[in-house]
């Protein structure tokens, strides 16, 4: 060391100083500054790439909660669907039910009412044949009656004592 100190030039030691000055202006205009900018832009950049990010994720899980949601909407609109088209096919099934009640309970009087007109019909025809029978036996009974002159005085004695005078 004492051999540099001995060697030293004050001269030499300005110059370097200018030199080393100089060197550090010139770094700081011309590489400095644009490091410094690239620094501060990649910095920036990440900013803005975090901020986008957070962003992104935040509308991801509004995304998400929108989708659940509608999810859940859907679900209930089904329900909804579901519980119309039973109570629709209930109805459906009661009104058919109550109307072939309502048909049958109709063909069993229209039954009824035939049974009975025929009843009555052949009532009628049975009452018709007993009278004309009946109309027969007793014409063939008062020929017989009338053709004896004896008989005929006799029923009319027996008709006359049977009728009350008043």
């Amino acid at each position: 060391m004492e051999q540099l100190l001995g060697q030293f030039s004050l001269g030499l030691f300005i110059m370097q100083i200018v030199i080393f000055v100089g060197l550090i202006l010139l770094l700081k205009k011309f590489a400095w500054k644009p490091i410094l900018d690239a620094v501060n832009d990649r910095e920036d950049g990440i900013k803005n790439a975090l901020l986008s990010a957070e962003n992104a994720k935040k509308e991801m899980q509004n995304l998400q909660a929108s989708n659940e949601r509608i999810l859940q909407e859907a679900r209930l609109e089904r329900d909804t669907l579901l519980k119309d088209a039973r109570e629709i096919k209930e109805k459906m099934i009661a009104d058919a039910k109550e109307e072939a009640q309502t048909q049958g309970l109709r063909m069993i009087e229209q039954a009824k009412a035939s049974i009975e007109s025929e009843k009555n019909a052949a009532m009628a025809e049975l009452k018709s044949h007993v009278s004309s029978l009946s109309l027969e036996i007793a014409e063939k009974l008062l020929k017989d009656e009338l053709s004896n002159k004896e008989s005929q005085m006799k029923l009319v004695e027996k008709m006359l004592g049977d009728v009350k005078l008043n």
